[in-house]
């Protein structure tokens, strides 16, 4: 997938661990686990709302696209030639 979630990343720069992040938001340190490992496929507003409160951050600082691949150009023929 394009989407990196660096939530893991946020957290040891604010030196947060993962049990007091879960406990705030609501969720199971099981579900904490898998958000900051990309296995969910979307996370509630509010969710990201807390954690982004918590974490004192943007939900930009959490996600980042990574294209998988680059799409094929082709080369330039030069100009053209009458």
């Amino acid at each position: 997938m394009s989407i990196v979630v660096q939530l893991d990343v946020m957290m040891a720069r604010r030196k947060v661990r993962s049990r007091d992040l879960a406990e705030h938001i609501g969720i199971t340190e099981a579900n904490m686990s898998l958000l900051k490992q990309g296995k969910v496929k979307g996370v509630r507003f509010e969710t990201l709302e807390k954690i982004c409160e918590y974490l004192q951050c943007q939900p930009g600082d959490l996600l980042a696209y990574v294209p998988e691949h680059l799409p094929d150009v082709a080369p330039d023929p030069g100009p053209a030639v009458p």
